[in-house]
């Protein structure tokens, strides 16, 4: 084994240790084995490499650092505290799992400055991580000039077996690989242990010839426990191939300086016992009492902000030379950073008429989509392979490729998922810029799981989701969604949106670039429906509002949501004719309704008409919130069917005729 490294690198990386293993043990609850493997590695790159300022977590210029491996928690946040950021004190650290303490289970990034991304879903981490990387080639792209390179840093992951095994990094690293990110490096925990045992039980494939195919320069630390040197050298090495991303694998220990618990799984998710710690202690020579940090140590470990603030001065120089070389770009840079919409900005959002010619609203928000992305220039993002059929290719910009990083559209391919988490990524990368991403609506099964992260993680990202119902028609039940729409509800602060025309199409887009602390889903058509006469742009930020009302007291409430608001006025004009008093009530919005005061809701919503019948062509989940035990719904619970989209919705009820029966029954 190689031991070279001083005393005082040993003992900041011993401090990172039984940070971990104090806090862990104190909570009765936690991951340390990763924590104590990977303590090394962490500390070369804060120590050696890493820019970033405790003083200011939102520098443009910064070094990215993300945790993919977020269940050792524990790592970040004794780093964050002894290099001084002062949202990590060590109070929070000895309250590690507890309520109201900063020091959560896996990391949040609403919670701390300097937490990039919430991390804990294992791949998450590294497919944002690839998002970042996209934004910093693309801004760099957009805004450096020879001598003035004001966006050039890199994204650092520690990533560990997990985040391996998930197929989400398989999908983003492919794509990274592809576009040739050279500025993303991953260090890959390589314990081989995993909650079950050694991975050889189920894991035995070559990662390095898996990344190596994927376009990446890997290289590997044989001796993670010891070789600083060695870990530096790679690091080194990582940095100057600049036309791939990263990755190096570094061979560790779980649990390393654990008498009995080092390289078993016994250590991955549970304390390690008090008798185990003070052997621990003896073991790696660390006489100091739990949560006691030797003066040297905490001195040494505050250098990382001392050199990320002088980086950053330096980095401050050079951009008051580039606004006064390029004043528009500085100006136009700043006003990304500061998260500033461009002024009058919805004046690209199209107009449309009840005499407009009604069209699917896939294709509606395909105008809507480039007319904002003509004033919005942080608009950026793609399709899964499925740009014709969602309609968001932007027609006056080009591909992001390798090379040619100034592109708007990101050619995710088909990788649901990893989109998914890659646009997290691109969201909170911290410049402003908008990402979006599109496929069938009933595929966001396969990003499910990104999209949760985006919703706790307050990333503003947009969902374009088409084919949204049954009327997706021929490609039968597996391309239709019945079950997504109440699903993708529950999920709270996102914004589910389901526009039923033109105008409430260009009102979803406007809530959705303007939402940049809450994804955005926006759920459309490929059947066409016509432009309504009385819906609004601007009052699909409500949730809900009243289309039509009856001259005297409403009987009936009739509330439609996307393609079947049509469904209701139709039905309301038919039950009006029959003497009958209907309000038609649209609903593009559950979530954003929800969000309205009491007083607005009961104006749209009475308690004294009890009699309400909800109409869309998805299950009835979380519609008997709106329609009360009186009421009654127009739903389909079971799946679709094979047959073109016009008779599938016959077939299950959604045409004028039946809305009115329903109606007519619920009025006894």
């Amino acid at each position: 084994m190689t031991t070279n490294h001083t005393s005082i690198d040993q003992r900041c990386i011993n401090a990172l240790r039984f940070l971990s293993i104090d806090a862990v043990q104190q909570a009765r609850s936690g991951h340390p084995g990763l924590p104590m493997g990977a303590a090394p590695m962490a500390y070369v790159l804060w120590k050696r490499f890493l820019n970033v300022n405790p003083q200011d977590t939102n520098w443009l210029n910064r070094d990215r650092f993300i945790l993919s491996a977020g269940h050792g928690s524990m790592l970040l946040y004794a780093l964050q505290y002894l290099a001084g950021f002062e949202g990590m004190p060590l109070d929070a650290i000895k309250n590690f799992r507890q309520y109201q303490s900063v020091a959560t289970g896996h990391p949040e990034n609403t919670l701390v400055p300097g937490i990039e991304v919430t991390t804990g879903p294992l791949g998450q981490g590294i497919s944002n991580a690839v998002g970042m990387a996209i934004a910093e080639a693309h801004l760099a792209a957009r805004f450096n000039k020879p001598e003035f390179k004001v966006v050039d840093h890199h994204i650092y992951t520690i990533a560990g077996d997990g985040c391996m095994m998930e197929g989400v990094s398989s999908e983003a690293c492919s794509l990274a690989g592809h576009l040739g990110l050279g500025k993303l490096i991953t260090l890959y925990d390589e314990n081989r242990i995993t909650i079950d045992g050694a991975t050889d039980l189920t894991f035995t494939e070559d990662i390095g010839k898996r990344f190596d195919a994927y376009g990446w320069h890997v290289q590997i630390v044989e001796d993670g426990n010891h070789d600083l040197e060695g870990i530096a050298a790679a690091i080194e090495q990582a940095k100057s191939v600049t036309d791939k991303p990263s990755l190096i694998r570094i061979r560790t220990t779980i649990a390393y300086g654990s008498p009995n618990k080092a390289g078993s799984s016994g250590s991955h998710g549970a304390p390690l016992g008090d008798e185990e710690i003070q052997k621990t202690r003896e073991n790696l020579d660390w006489p100091y009492a739990p949560f006691e940090i030797p003066d040297d140590v905490l001195a040494q470990m505050r250098e990382i902000g001392a050199d990320g603030a002088r980086a950053q001065q330096k980095w401050s120089e050079l951009f008051t030379g580039y606004q006064e070389h390029y004043p528009a770009e500085a100006k136009e840079l700043e006003r990304l950073v500061r998260g500033e919409l461009p002024q009058g900005w919805t004046a690209g959002l199209p107009t449309y008429t009840p005499a407009d010619k009604g069209d699917a609203t896939r294709n509606l928000s395909g105008q809507c989509l480039n007319g904002a992305a003509a004033t919005v220039p942080e608009l950026i993002g793609g399709s899964a392979d499925l740009a014709g059929s969602n309609k968001t290719h932007l027609k006056e910009s080009s591909y992001l490729q390798r090379g040619e990083m100034g592109g708007r559209i990101v050619p995710f391919g088909v990788r649901e998922h990893g989109m998914g988490a890659i646009c997290n990524g691109i969201a909170l990368y911290g410049a402003g810029l908008i990402p979006y991403c599109a496929t069938f609506l009933v595929f966001t099964d396969y990003m499910r799981g990104a999209i949760r992260n985006a919703a706790l993680s307050d990333a503003g990202v947009i969902y374009v989701m088409t084919h949204d119902s049954i009327a997706v028609g021929e490609d039968g039940p597996t391309h239709q969604p019945v079950e997504h729409l109440a699903a993708l509800r529950a999920i709270p602060n996102l914004n589910v949106i389901r526009p039923a025309d033109g105008k409430e199409t260009a009102g979803a887009y406007q809530v959705a670039i303007e939402s940049r602390n809450r994804p955005t889903l926006i759920a459309l058509s490929r059947q066409s429906v016509p432009h309504l006469e009385h819906t609004g742009a601007d009052q699909v930020g409500r949730g809900a509002y009243v289309y039509s009302d009856s001259d005297g007291p409403a009987a009936l409430i009739l509330i439609g949501t996307g393609t079947e608001l049509s469904l209701c006025v139709e039905a309301a004009a038919v039950l009006e004719k029959k003497g009958l008093a209907v309000r038609v009530v649209s609903m593009p919005s559950c979530s954003l309704f929800e969000r309205q005061d009491e007083a607005y809701r009961e104006s749209v919503l009475p308690r004294g008409v009890t009699k309400r019948l909800a109409v869309e062509a998805g299950c009835d989940m979380g519609w008997h919130r709106y329609v009360g035990s009186e009421g009654a719904t127009v739903t389909i619970n079971r799946f679709g069917t094979s047959a073109p989209g016009a008779q599938c919705l016959e077939l299950f009820g959604f045409s004028v005729e039946n809305v009115v029966l329903q109606a007519t029954k619920l009025l006894g």
